[in-house]
């Protein structure tokens, strides 16, 4: 894996951890073998659920409910990182170019650089796929994918997803303003992520959907 270039940044959604094993199996055995550098954001899953439960329960503010869910990732990257022995989890932009450096794909655990940062909200518009953009903002413009449990209309502009609720409410404005590539995968595009990934034969790869170009901005 070349450390130099830019890494992807790959959010996988937490709800590929609910149901589908053999598919998050899939997607972590492709993630794995990377053989270009790649940085995993983590979905909260069931774990953001118990804290939207919490938060209609116990009248929580969203800032209190924002920080629970950045907590909810952590808890799913672990999970994710005890998959293979070349994840690592990292909370800041240092310690990822460090596991990058290293060979390692680094599973980001967000509470650190997120919890007190200006450029997000607070709040339920901000979810895992914002947070995801977000870092590739901060990392210095680097590509974005998200890999969702749904089909996804390859056509679909950022906005339109959001208003379908594939993506969250922050996805579309962080990546027009910091002007990402990127791109959203749904079920059935794991071969897709592997090309991206630069995954040759060998590793699972369910399907292969047309290719076409990442996305940018808008």
């Amino acid at each position: 894996m070349t450390a130099n270039a830019a890494p992807t940044v790959v959010k996988l959604g937490g709800s590929l951890a609910e149901g589908e094993t053999q598919r998050l199996s899939t997607i972590l055995g492709i993630v794995s073998a990377a053989t270009r550098p790649c940085v995993v954001v983590p979905g909260g899953g069931a774990f953001a659920d118990t804290v939207r439960d919490a938060y209609r329960s116990h009248g929580l503010t969203q800032a209190v409910a924002h920080r629970m869910a950045l907590l909810a990732m952590h808890q799913t990257g672990m999970m994710l990182a005890a998959s293979d022995s070349r994840f690592v989890c990292v909370e800041t932009l240092s310690a990822i170019r460090r596991a990058l450096r290293e060979d390692r794909v680094p599973v980001w655990m967000p509470l650190k650089l997120s919890a007190d940062d200006a450029h997000i909200t607070h709040d339920w518009k901000t979810t895992s796929d914002g947070l995801a953009a977000r870092l590739a903002e901060r990392l210095g413009g680097t590509p974005v994918v998200l890999v969702k449990s749904c089909p996804v209309d390859p056509q679909a502009t950022a906005a339109a997803l959001s208003r379908a609720g594939i993506v969250d409410a922050a996805f579309p404005r962080i990546v027009a303003r910091a002007k990402l590539a990127w791109r959203v995968l749904g079920a059935g595009d794991e071969g897709e992520l592997a090309d991206l990934l630069g995954v040759e034969a060998g590793v699972a790869r369910p399907s292969a959907p047309r290719r076409r170009a990442i996305r940018r901005g808008k």
